[in-house]
C-alpha cells in the first residue's frame, strides 16, 4: 500500500498523481541492457528504479503530498488552502517531451519543489481543479 493511501482522511480523494518522465525509465532500462553484465549497470539502474517507486507526487482534494524514500522517508504536504504560487521550470527539451519541474509555494515558509515530472500542466491542472472546489466548500 503507497503512503499516501494510508494518510488519506476521511472524504479526501486522490485527484492527480505525478509520474517520472520517460526519459528516467529508458535511462535505466538501456542501463542495464547495456551495461548489465557489469555491476555499474544493475546499480545504476537500482539507483533510477528504486528513486521511481518510492517517491510519490500527489494532488488530493486536501493536499498536495511529495513523499520521497523507502527505508528511511522524507515527506512534504502543503494543503489546498495555503497554496499561494505555482511555478513551472520547463526548457526546451521538457516543452518538446512534456515534462518539466514544479515548485509550490505555500503562505508563510512552505514551499515544495518536485523534480522533473511527466506532464506538469496535467498536474498545475489538478491542484487549480482542488482548489477551485476547496474555495467552494468554504464560501457554502
Amino acid at each position: 500500500m503507497s503512503y499516501v493511501r494510508e494518510v488519506l482522511g476521511d472524504g479526501e480523494a486522490l485527484r492527480y498523481e505525478a509520474r517520472f518522465p520517460w526519459y528516467l525509465h529508458a535511462f535505466a532500462w538501456g542501463s542495464l541492457l547495456l551495461l548489465g553484465l557489469v555491476v555499474i549497470g544493475i546499480l545504476i539502474f537500482l539507483s533510477i528504479m528504486i528513486r521511481i517507486w518510492t517517491t510519490e507526487m500527489v494532488v488530493t482534494s486536501e493536499r498536495v503530498i511529495y513523499k520521497r524514500g523507502w527505508i528511511s522517508r522524507s515527506t512534504e504536504e502543503l494543503a489546498i488552502d495555503s497554496v499561494e504560487e505555482v511555478n513551472l521550470n520547463q526548457g526546451f527539451i521538457g516543452r518538446i517531451f512534456n515534462f518539466g519541474r514544479i515548485d509550490i509555494r505555500g503562505k508563510g515558509e512552505g514551499l515544495i519543489s518536485l523534480p522533473n515530472i511527466a506532464s506538469p500542466a496535467a498536474f498545475i491542472k489538478a491542484l487549480a481543479d482542488a482548489e477551485t472546489r476547496t474555495s467552494h466548500h468554504s464560501h457554502a
